[in-house]
Formats: C-alpha cells, sequence, structure tokens
C-alpha cells in the first residue's frame, strides 16, 4: 500500500493508502477528524469543505494520491488553533453570536467556504457584496441561509490579517 503524507492542521501526517482514496475518507475514517462531514459525496452538498493551501476544498471529490507532502490542509478542528489563539476563529464567533446553527451538520462546511471567502475577498482589496454571498453553494437543509450570510460578513469584518 501507497504511503501518502501531507500536513494536517499543522501537523505532518503519513497514512498508508491507495492513492484513489478521496481526502475526506481519509481523514474521517483514517485520521478520526470529523469536522468535513460527508453528504453528497459528489461536491455538491459542500458539507465537507475544508481547505487545502488556505482555498476552500472538497476533500469528497479529491483523491489523496493527488496532494502533496507539502500541501496544507486544514479542517474546522484546526481553524482557530493554526495561528496559536486559544479562543475561537472570528467567523466561527460570528456563527455563535447570529444563532446560526440548527441541526448543525453543514455548518463547518459553511464556516470554512466563508473563512476561505473572507480570505480571498480581502487579498483582492474590497469587502464582500452580495453577490459574493450569493455564490456560496454550501447546502443547509435547516435552511438557515439569512443568518449565514450576516455571519459571514459579521465575521470578515472581526477576521484579522493573519485569520
Amino acid at each position: 500500500m501507497p504511503k501518502q503524507t501531507f500536513i494536517l492542521n499543522g501537523k505532518s501526517v503519513t497514512v498508508n493508502v491507495a492513492d484513489d482514496v478521496r481526502v475526506l475518507w481519509v481523514l474521517r475514517d483514517i485520521l478520526k477528524v470529523t469536522g468535513p462531514k460527508y453528504g453528497c459525496g459528489i461536491n455538491v452538498c459542500k458539507a465537507c469543505t475544508s481547505h487545502v493551501n488556505g482555498k476552500a476544498f472538497n476533500p469528497c471529490a479529491v483523491r489523496v494520491g493527488d496532494l502533496k507532502s507539502t500541501d496544507k490542509v486544514t479542517t474546522i478542528e484546526g481553524l482557530a488553533t493554526l495561528d496559536g489563539r486559544k479562543d475561537l476563529h472570528p467567523m466561527q464567533q460570528a456563527w455563535i453570536d447570529r444563532d446560526v446553527a440548527q441541526c448543525g451538520y453543514c455548518q463547518p462546511g459553511q464556516i470554512m467556504e466563508a473563512v476561505a471567502l473572507a480570505r480571498r475577498v480581502r487579498r483582492e482589496g474590497r469587502s464582500i457584496t452580495e453577490a459574493d454571498l450569493d455564490a456560496i453553494r454550501n447546502v443547509c437543509r435547516c435552511g438557515t441561509y439569512t443568518r449565514i450570510r450576516e455571519a459571514v460578513v459579521q465575521g470578515a469584518r472581526a477576521m484579522g490579517p493573519n485569520d
């Protein structure tokens, strides 16, 4: 069995698994990282959204063999701790402040997508627009989209340069 190595939440990990196994299954079944949720397995619902090298990606649609040993995968579990903070990431706090979660299943993916969006618009030197919010495709079965949108804007405003 081939060895796969990548950086997960700031630490190098190596697993013995075939190249074609999806990253989501490596995270959940082998490494026991349960923040990214299995929803559809075909890159549609986005419940598994995490980051690779700071950009949103859906591990259900990426083969572990496609990751390089230098690729940095961040899940909701590593979001707040990677910069050394001991409290919540500003986007996580916005989710609490806006009372977003009902069942909570999609929330890790929603938050990870929101952070990636906030980082992208900051790099572009602008603020989040309604069009940016409309482009978020993460599915929420509880339908808390209005509160999600409010939390994304609040969290983005609260994020510092290292968030």
